[in-house]
């Protein structure tokens, strides 16, 4: 028997390990051949949005690409989901820069190792939670959390990205409110051209995605902008551009194992693992929608988990599943998590040849394409559904977004989950307990008391410390002596529950009358009868 159980054990650990063998013997031609196509889309679509989410986050363009190649091919290879294509992200760019920005100066060599370091725990964070069957810890983080800080994070990008859209350059400031004044202090300031430049890049995008969705539109649109920027700006003295990216491999690169380093960023990287988590969680599920694949959330963990922790060894930043890239991914007829890895790989010629020509790019080009990045992170769908369908949820959404703006971007998570949970243990201390007539009582009870004396009443919620005392408010105006509780709608009790039944047991026995239980669930009565109170002669309970 000790022999099977370890056999049984064996390929659910193969298949941690190595979850890749799972999909990739079955790779056939066809499959293989849509692959390879639509790695080779995906590695285009990286270029332009790997280099404006590392400037983004405060670093150097080829950070961008670099977390493109090592990150992506672990996270698939070691993933569940089929189609997801993992990288940098808009939301997890600007959390990573508002969780360092007290720290270092954006850009500096101190601030790439904070980043690396603060990637290595996010890593080592989220493969805990993955090897520890945590996968369901990603639901704790509510839908109306997610929007409401994408939605902020949308608002923080579009400000960070109007002074260069202007062509005012990087202004001093430290956080969404100071920037405002500084930034209408230097309005005589604006640069027509730069405006120009940046607005060209905005509609030449736009009419891509309305009229050619499949082409590279970013791509082009950037290369577009540059051609303009050189002639109105042969001398690049007016329009700021990139600056240069050194072609190569991602190098080798050692996080900080500074204690001190660790204590200070380890709460930034539970909540940037957290939305990670939350923003692969959400793609996945939505391409195995698609496609039926049954997802193991665990397993998803585990590989963003080495995602990140292989990204911090090469010169990677926080990353995630990327909604853009799984969507072209999907449209592209990707067939399995190969075509991630194509993409990666196609990237590498990219980067040795292309990086050269970032220099040329201008920057308002960057900041009118972040500018539509911000504007696509807004769910509206999701935002008029909060407002229209639950006044909790828009509270939530709300609260998370102030938090967003106005506090360290970790802590905006951090509010948002409490405010979730607050929420809902208002909803379960608050059970409703609905007066009932009492031909809605089986016939068992209808025939065990007489109408007059007896009143009905249903508890649609568990009975526990929580809810106690207002169901105990609520069984106050019922002053009959019998009282039939019908208890379909409990799925729990605890002592304090237990409590509250001898006591209105009790009431109603001096009344002269009886307490009646009616389709107690079984988990209910088991627990009343360990806990000896229906042989109890003071509580005087009938189950039906």
């Amino acid at each position: 028997m000790m022999n099977q159980a370890k056999v049984q054990r064996y390929p659910a650990l193969l298949q941690c390990l190595i979850p890749f063998m799972s999909w990739l013997p079955q790779q056939s031609t066809r499959s293989l051949r849509a692959d390879v196509l639509a790695g080779m889309t995906g590695a285009v679509l990286v270029v332009p949005q790997g280099v404006a989410y590392a400037l983004l986050a405060g670093l150097p363009p080829e950070y961008g690409l670099y977390t493109a190649i090592i990150p992506t091919i672990l996270a698939a290879l070691f993933g569940s989901s089929r189609q997801m294509v993992s990288g940098p992200t808009a939301a997890l760019s600007i959390a990573l820069f508002a969780t360092l920005q007290p720290l270092a100066e954006a850009g500096s060599a101190e601030f790439v190792a904070l980043v690396l370091t603060l990637t290595f725990l996010t890593g080592l964070f989220q493969l805990l939670l993955g090897l520890a069957r945590l996968g369901g810890l990603v639901n704790l983080v509510s839908h109306a959390v997610v929007t409401g800080f994408t939605a902020g994070a949308a608002l923080i990008i579009a400000t960070s990205q109007l002074p260069y859209a202007l062509g005012l350059g990087p202004l001093e400031s430290s956080g969404f409110l100071e920037l405002w004044p500084a930034l209408l202090e230097r309005l005589d300031d604006i640069r027509p051209s730069a405006v120009l430049i940046a607005g060209f890049t905005l509609a030449v995008c736009l009419a891509f995605r309305r009229w050619l969705p499949r082409w590279p539109g970013m791509l082009l649109a950037l290369a577009g902008a540059s051609i303009l920027a050189a002639w109105l700006d042969p001398q690049g003295l007016d329009i700021q551009r990139i600056s240069a990216v050194p072609a190569g491999l991602p190098p080798l690169s050692t996080p900080i194992f500074s204690l001190d380093i660790l204590r200070l960023l380890i709460p930034g990287a539970i909540a940037l693992g957290l939305l990670g988590l939350v923003e692969a969680a959400a793609i996945s599920r939505a391409m195995a929608a698609r496609t039926g694949q049954r997802l193991n959330s665990d397993q998803e963990f585990i590989g963003q988990g080495l995602s990140n922790l292989g990204g911090a060894f090469f010169s990677g930043y926080v990353s995630s599943g990327s909604f853009t890239r799984s969507g072209l991914n999907a449209s592209a007829g990707a067939q399995s998590p190969l075509a991630a890895v194509m993409a990666a790989l196609f990237l590498v010629p990219l980067v040795l040849l292309a990086a050269p020509l970032l220099h040329h790019m201008p920057m308002p080009a960057m900041a009118g394409m972040l500018l539509l990045v911000a504007a696509n992170l807004v769910d509206r769908h999701s935002i008029r559904e909060a407002l229209t369908v639950s006044r909790a949820e828009t509270t939530v959404l709300l609260i998370t977004f102030a938090c967003t703006l106005l506090l360290a971007l970790e802590f905006a998570i951090y509010f948002g989950v409490l405010a979730s949970f607050a929420f809902y243990l208002l909803r379960t201390m608050r059970p409703p307990v609905v007066a009932c007539e009492l031909a809605q009582a089986p016939e068992a009870i209808r025939q065990a008391v007489e109408e007059h004396n007896c009143s009905v009443v249903r508890i649609d919620g568990s009975l526990y410390f929580g809810a106690c005392d207002g169901i105990a408010r609520r069984l106050e105006g019922h002053d009959r002596p019998n009282l039939v509780i019908l208890a379909e709608g409990i799925n729990f009790i605890d002592i304090s529950g237990l409590h509250l039944l001898q006591r209105q047991a009790g009431i109603c026995r001096d009344r002269g009358g009886r307490l009646y239980l009616s389709g107690t669930k079984g988990d209910v009565l088991s627990r009343l009868r360990r806990a000896g109170v229906l042989e109890s002669d003071r509580f005087t309970v009938i189950t039906l």
